[in-house]
């Protein structure tokens, strides 16, 4: 049979990411799927020879606009392992408060863009309406809608007040109420389910041979999610990994909703625990300049992130790498692109929740 090699990507229609797919078909079926990485790299790894350690964590945030907080949390968590900095409790729950918060309007703009590549331009609408609320918050508490710039090396640069937290709260929990209504299309509408239900399977097996992570593993079965390893006070919060085990692309929509439901549930349980009280210490700046290495793991909404610094006490890093969520799921979105219908490559590559921005720094 003939085969035909089509270029997917960069540009196309219905993906958010300029993604670089070499796709060989036989008639209209993948074979085999070649990616290309490089496309928008950006150099920013290079960048800890020229700019000053303390200033690093701006650029960091710029990795990604839509993980930018977590980014620059997992940077400054790596510079106070390296030069033994206590951060405040209060700020240690702020920042556990906002990761939670980013998660929420990281699944909700995917979800928007997943109901418009299925055709649902409604749904669309309704899911980035919910995320402007959250966008909203974020503004209002740290002064940035996208690039927010509050973690300090040593801990946060601003409070949010009791009676403010308070509000969120509430806030949120009317979100919550209101999404669950959206939800329920994403389970029950029979176009979607025509769409999602048994297109890229992932098993178990395939999902711990290419290394999987986050919502992409969870949707196969598999409970992995680093808060459970109990840093950044997650230790001193009920919850569990959420699990799918049809391990289609219906299942990684699914994993997603009902995470928007449990941050809900970790913000709250946050607010109830952290220290009460206006003025309490929110940072320990740190003495002289950084002479170690140390590495971090956080969970971002797509899944882990691993970060690498090292430092030779000057006041430039000697190194800083970042392992993506993204990039490690690429594997797994290969496998499952190889053998499906040439229409079923969009939903199957979204339903990574690709971050080409993260992965080609």
């Amino acid at each position: 049979m003939k085969r035909t090699v089509i270029p997917f990507g960069p540009q196309h229609p219905v993906l958010p990411e300029p993604i670089v797919l070499d796709l060989i078909l036989e008639d209209e079926r993948v074979v085999d799927a070649v990616p290309t990485i490089g496309y928008i790299h950006r150099g920013l790894e290079m960048m800890v020879e020229r700019v000053e350690y303390t200033e690093m964590g701006f650029v960091v945030e710029r990795i990604c606009g839509i993980c930018s907080f977590m980014h620059g949390m997992g940077y400054c968590l790596s510079l106070e392992t390296i030069m033994n900095v206590e951060v405040p409790d209060r700020a240690k729950w702020l920042r556990l408060i906002w990761a939670e918060i980013s998660r929420i309007q990281s699944h909700l703009l995917w979800l928007g863009l997943g109901a418009d590549a299925f055709g649902f331009e409604n749904l669309f609408m309704h899911c980035w309406r919910m995320r402007e609320e959250i966008l909203d918050i974020f503004e209002k508490t740290t002064g940035g809608r996208v690039i927010h710039s509050v973690n300090r090396i040593g801990g946060v640069k601003r409070d949010v007040s009791d009676a403010e937290l308070a509000a969120i709260l509430v806030r949120l929990e009317e979100l919550g109420k209101a999404f669950k209504k959206t939800a329920s299309v994403f389970a029950t509408d029979p176009s979607i389910a025509h769409r999602l239900v048994g297109v890229g399977v992932l098993s178990p097996e395939d999902a711990l041979s290419t290394a999987s992570v986050g919502p992409m593993a969870r949707a196969s079965g598999l409970a992995t999610d680093t808060r459970l390893g109990g840093a950044n006070l997650y230790d001193q919060i009920d919850f569990q990994p959420v699990v799918e085990t049809a391990g289609d692309c219906l299942a990684r929509v699914a994993v997603r909703l009902r995470e928007v439901e449990q941050s809900i549930g970790i913000i709250r349980q946050a607010i109830d625990k952290m220290p009460k009280g206006e003025g309490l210490p929110l940072e320990n700046r740190p003495r002289g300049n950084p002479a170690g290495e140390a590495f971090t793991r956080l969970e971002q909404p797509r899944g882990e992130v691993v970060y690498y610094v090292k430092a030779n006490g000057t006041k430039y890093l000697e190194r800083f790498r970042a392992r993506t969520p993204t990039f490690a799921n690429i594997p797994a979105m290969i496998q499952l692109v190889k053998g499906c219908e040439l229409a079923d490559v969009p939903n199957i590559i979204l339903t990574i929740d690709p971050c080409i921005s993260c992965t080609e720094r």
